[in-house]
């Protein structure tokens, strides 16, 4: 791409980003971080696994973005008893002039965004059924494939405290989510404010701001973006450092951790790069935008064993001694 087409699509998703977040914050307080690896997941087409505790806006930000984006919105509240068909559909008999036939009835999966309430709380063959369609695009019912609509991003939350009655996402379907993004609780000054606003008159409501095409450019223009050799090579030497019994791998990574990240983890790190490089104004991958999203994309990759569970040592302490160990690219990049 030339480079004054390229100056102009980084200033104009970089413009989308700025009206998105000037949106979501007559809403959302704080979390800047988290919004911020949402809007990169959407804008590489990825999907994201919320994680924290009760009360922290998890749903909140999701339906806001929701509305600030012209795309169709639908919640899927999970709960144990429900099955596959409650999420993808159901076939009925429909009779029409004396003509019995099935119809397909579509469910709640075919939206554009999607909420996936406490995804954690349903036996995993409905998890796969969300999952399945996160990955293929469509829904298959009784030989017959429906595609679902573009862009599709799924937002799946969980409760990190609760664990009787919960099904915990298997690694291989965890890897499906480009984002392990973890909500925490806000400063004092941000809660103070949240207290202030949500306790008085009804607050502002946000509008809307960007619609389907205009993210499905964005996604396109996102795959363009530049990423010099030195950088996607200390991106895979990164990931490859998270893999025990790899050649060079550090010493801590055979002590403390069972199962390291894949070529996803690469693949989804690189992606993001690209997204957040064009969000900040530029047309090129930096090392510090695979840095900075080296826990939400490695987080839920990067398999802890017992004996990091005894020392309390978790997957983002892991992350940032690789990010110290592996070194950086002689170009300074």
């Amino acid at each position: 791409m030339d480079s004054s087409v390229a100056a102009v699509s980084a200033e104009r998703v970089a413009e989308g980003r700025a009206r998105i977040l000037a949106e979501l914050r007559k809403v959302i307080v704080g979390q800047d971080d988290v919004v911020e690896q949402v809007l990169i997941a959407l804008f590489t087409g990825g999907h994201c696994l919320i994680t924290g505790v009760p009360g922290l806006a998890k749903t909140l930000l999701i339906k806001t973005l929701a509305d600030i984006l012209d795309l169709d919105f639908k919640r899927i509240q999970f709960t144990p008893d429900i099955m596959p068909s409650d999420i993808t559909g159901t076939e009925i008999l429909d009779e029409e002039q004396g003509t019995r036939r099935l119809r397909f009835v579509k469910g709640p999966i075919f939206a554009q965004i999607i909420l996936a309430d406490e995804i954690n709380r349903t036996p995993p063959k409905t998890q796969a059924a969300l999952l399945e369609a996160m990955q293929e695009y469509h829904v298959t019912a009784s030989g017959r494939t429906y595609p679902l609509d573009r862009p599709f991003f799924v937002l799946a939350t969980q409760n990190p405290i609760e664990l009787e009655g919960t099904y915990p996402l298997p690694e291989a379907q965890l890897d499906r989510f480009m984002f392990n993004v973890v909500i925490r609780y806000l400063s004092e000054d941000d809660e103070v404010t949240v207290v202030t606003q949500t306790t008085g008159a009804d607050g502002p409501t946000p509008q809307r701001v960007l619609s389907g095409p205009d993210i499905l450019q964005f996604q396109e223009i996102a795959r363009q973006v530049v990423i010099a050799e030195e950088v996607a090579r200390y991106t895979v030497r990164l990931v490859a450092a998270s893999r025990p019994g790899m050649p060079g791998a550090p010493e801590f990574i055979d002590k403390w951790v069972k199962w390291g990240a894949g070529l996803r983890g690469s693949q989804a790190l690189v992606r993001g790069g690209k997204a957040r490089a064009l969000i900040h104004g530029r047309y090129h991958v930096s090392i510090k935008d695979i840095q900075e999203l080296a826990k939400p994309i490695l987080r839920h990759r990067i398999m802890t064993n017992f004996y990091a569970e005894s020392e309390r040592v978790n997957s983002d302490a892991i992350i940032d001694r690789l990010i110290e160990t592996v070194p950086l690219p002689t170009s300074g990049m």
